[in-house]
């Protein structure tokens, strides 16, 4: 029997500068995302589509759900296979390659965690279970290209 979880987001154009979209250039990309109770994030596109860098992009926030993703299902692991994480920290990075048509796609993704684990004795099993973590992570689950990791672990002591 499988377990549905359902999700909801609001989301507000808030780009309207007096004429809409009656021209690529007369609207701005700005928006704001309204999860329950929870601050708003300020998006826009990318700067190279017109956007604001200041503000949340969609690409962004993609990588970071992969990111965060992998991450809580990696600590999860570890508690329930008694190693001690002390330290998390993951720069993650992605390709997309957009064609000429103006249709784009994430090819691959890649994480990058830095893990400080209590001791010694935890470093290798630490290390495999990222690849298992990569196996239940739900966003990874729902990607239709390769997500890898190049992780890094080391003791406190």
């Amino acid at each position: 029997m499988e377990n549905k979880h359902h999700y909801t987001t609001n989301l507000n154009w808030t780009g309207n500068s007096d004429s809409g979209t009656s021209s690529y250039k007369s609207y701005e990309r700005n928006y704001e995302i309204k999860i329950n109770d929870k601050p708003i994030l300020e998006g826009s596109s990318d700067p190279a589509f017109r956007g604001d860098a200041s503000k949340y992009n969609p690409e962004e926030l993609f990588l970071a759900s992969i990111s965060s993703c992998h991450m809580l299902w990696y600590l999860h692991l570890c508690s329930v296979n008694k190693v001690v994480v002390l330290e998390y920290e993951d720069e993650a990075k992605g390709e997309m390659i957009e064609s000429k048509s103006g249709k784009g796609r994430f090819k691959k993704v890649t994480l990058y965690p830095k893990v400080v684990v209590e001791s010694n004795s935890m470093i290798e099993k630490a290390k495999l279970l990222h690849q298992q973590a990569n196996q239940m992570c739900f966003i990874a689950n729902s990607c239709n290209f390769k997500i890898g990791h190049v992780a890094e672990v080391e003791a406190k002591n």
